[in-house]
């Protein structure tokens, strides 16, 4: 617990308190207190009488806990949400996504397609994404406008986009954003390789010699579907996993995105490389990439964290829906309905998140000391009564709805379900605008 602060910034009071880190822990009768951008104490509620806060919540049907991490996804394509549904991984990226974004796609289709990506995962409980997209600089600004924590994993291919020519050109403005970003608190900046199958081994040595100079992470898509790898097989006689350890590119900063396709030594490589899996589970149902064996994983203590997609895919930006997701498709995967518990599910999409980006040392979970992302989830209504597991309650039974508060970095964002410093209706207007520009081609 912590030594009684006299005055603080602010005072939490809720019914019940699921820091995530010890697993399994459920507070009651405890509040937080918050100065600055710290939580500086979880002590007895009875225990605050004499504090002094500048403001005070009393939240007794609510649950608190550490903000969720959306841990990969492409904000921006929140513009193409519903545009080309119901189509495999392939056809649906090459006929459709990227002839779209080959048309659409500028600094105007970023700005405006974050900024609905950031409400969305705010309303629904996301206090930090992880962000891979042209335009990086774009996502970087509007993050850091609303308040937004983000990783910023610049792309990297071997093809011309709107931002960038080459790759040496993708690489250059990327390390420029990192230098221009390093005192941020809000955003960090790593690479983002965007695939073995769009970035040519000689660019990815050079994304691996970078970041190990450089100390910095790689976010990289990896074995999406056994079509993704078999192909490799056939054209450089290796699986891309073994590629990426080959040069170097596989490591502790190294987080694995996708990952369907994995057998036992692909896992048993992970497990000693240190290296991070993101699990995208609606994505790749609805995409029909396959599933990612999470339980093999966790059972060789390889990290696992939870990831949206892009809305393009996923159709929406809930870590909620993730969250349970990942708990059912493990235990669907496994036939075995002990597979997946609600706290390794919700561990994925907090503390696991933090851990890939290299930073649950200060986020990730309600610990004294940490930064204060958190957020409160209502439990009152109907949909989550009766309540005899909270944590079971916030896997199985919540949906993003219930959320009415988020702090991120000690600031209150969402109050009462309703954002501050947010235009709803002006932001609206530019997304019909869009809806009517792409939707009419």
């Amino acid at each position: 617990m912590s030594s009684i602060p006299e005055f603080v910034d602010t005072l939490i009071h809720p019914g019940w308190i699921v820091p995530v880190v010890p697993e399994g822990d459920v507070l009651t009768g405890f509040s937080v207190a918050l100065v600055g951008n710290k939580i500086v104490a979880v002590l007895p509620t009875e225990e605050t009488t004499y504090i002094n806060a500048k403001k005070v919540h009393t939240l007794p049907e609510h649950v608190l806990l550490p903000g969720l991490i959306n841990a990969h996804g492409h904000a921006a394509m929140s513009l193409l949400r519903g545009y080309a549904d119901d189509l495999p991984l392939m056809p649906w990226l090459e006929q459709h996504i990227w002839p779209a974004e080959a048309k659409h796609v500028s600094e105007e289709f970023v700005r405006d397609g974050v900024e609905l990506a950031i409400v969305e995962m705010l309303r629904s409980g996301t206090t930090s994404f992880t962000d891979m997209y042209i335009y990086p600089d774009i996502t970087a600004e509007v993050s850091q406008a609303m308040g937004m924590r983000c990783q910023i994993t610049f792309p990297v291919f071997d093809f011309p986009t709107a931002w960038a020519r080459d790759a040496d050109e993708y690489i250059s403005k990327g390390l420029a954003l990192r230098d221009r970003l390093k005192h941020s608190e809000l955003i960090s900046v790593a690479f983002g390789p965007h695939a073995p199958y769009t970035v040519s081994q000689n660019n990815l040595s050079k994304v691996a010699t970078l970041a190990a100079q450089l100390d910095i992470g790689v976010h990289i898509h990896l074995h999406e579907t056994t079509g993704e790898v078999l192909q490799a097989v056939e054209q450089h006689g290796e699986r891309p996993i073994d590629t990426l350890h080959r040069l170097g590119l596989l490591g502790p900063k190294t987080q694995c995105v996708h990952m369907t396709d994995l057998g036992n030594q692909d896992i048993a490589l992970l497990a000693a490389t240190g290296a991070h899996v993101i699990h995208c589970p609606t994505s790749n149902m609805k995409l029909a990439s396959g599933s990612c064996p999470v339980a093999k994983l966790l059972a060789q203590d390889v990290n696992v964290a939870l990831g949206t997609d892009g809305a393009a895919a996923n159709n929406n930006l809930n870590m909620f829906g993730e969250i349970r997701a990942a708990a059912l498709l493990g235990k669907l995967h496994t036939q075995d309905a002990s597979a997946i518990s609600a706290q390794q599910a919700l561990s994925m999409s907090t503390i696991n998140g933090a851990r890939a980006q290299g930073i649950d040392d200060c986020l990730g979970s309600l610990e004294v000391g940490k930064l204060a992302d958190l957020i409160a989830v209502d439990m009152s209504g109907p949909e989550t009564a009766p309540l005899y597991n909270p944590i079971s309650q916030l896997v199985y039974a919540s949906n993003g709805s219930q959320v009415t508060h988020s702090w991120i970095n000690g600031k209150l964002l969402l109050e009462n379900r309703a954002l501050n410093n947010i235009d709803m209706p002006q932001l609206m207007q530019k997304i019909q605008k869009w809806q009517h520009r792409i939707g009419s081609q």
